[in-house]
């Protein structure tokens, strides 16, 4: 049950990744994302949003969300 969470969560992101315009918006985004993945593997959800927080801030500038 945990993959399946994990799976809809990582397809939910990339799905909702080309519908935000700013940094922030991909921040909170990824924030988001980190979190609910963390959660999902029994990890730090903090550690977790913060990395998703991130990754989505610089995703524009290494070209992966453009």
């Amino acid at each position: 049950m945990r993959k399946y969470s994990v799976l809809v969560a990582v397809l939910a992101v990339s799905v909702l990744s080309g519908c935000y315009a700013t940094e922030g918006q991909r921040a909170l985004g990824g924030a988001a994302a980190g979190a609910l993945i963390a959660d999902a593997t029994d990890n730090n959800v903090v550690a977790g949003a913060a990395i998703g927080a991130l990754a989505g801030t610089y995703c524009d500038d290494m070209g992966v969300c453009q």
